[in-house]
């Protein structure tokens, strides 16, 4: 049950403008780089985020106090896998630190990856609400 106190979302734009003018350039550029990349990918929200769909959700994407998270990890590319280990969570999601340069072209490389390995195996997709 979502708490009285939370906004729920109903798109990517009315979580944009929710955030810090800072943050809504960031996103803004995320959301642009991901279409760019998978330009077959649909924009939904899913648990509250912001997310790419190709037939399953693929993408997440979010703004905290500190940083931009990026949902679900990357598991199938081993090459990308070691290039995102300074950004990786301990269960390999992905945190970029709003006081660093942000690495749009990465970011992009990881939406094709996500939407190559959830939408294109029969992988099960990450679940959304």
């Amino acid at each position: 049950m979502p708490r009285p106190d939370k906004t729920r979302f109903a798109s990517h734009d009315q979580y944009i403008a929710a955030q810090t003018p800072t943050v809504q350039a960031i996103l803004t550029e995320i959301q642009r780089r991901v279409e760019t990349q998978v330009p077959e990918a649909v924009r939904c929200i899913g648990y509250n985020m912001p997310a790419f769909r190709r037939g399953k959700i693929f993408f997440y994407f979010a703004a905290f106090k500190k940083h931009i998270g990026i949902y679900p990890p990357v598991t199938a590319d081993q090459a990308l896998i070691a290039s995102l280990a300074p950004f990786r969570g301990p269960k390999g999601n992905l945190s970029f630190r709003l006081d660093q340069p942000m690495p749009y072209e990465l970011i992009a490389h990881v939406a094709e990856a996500l939407a190559a390995q959830y939408c294109s195996d029969g992988s099960p997709p990450p679940r959304s609400t």
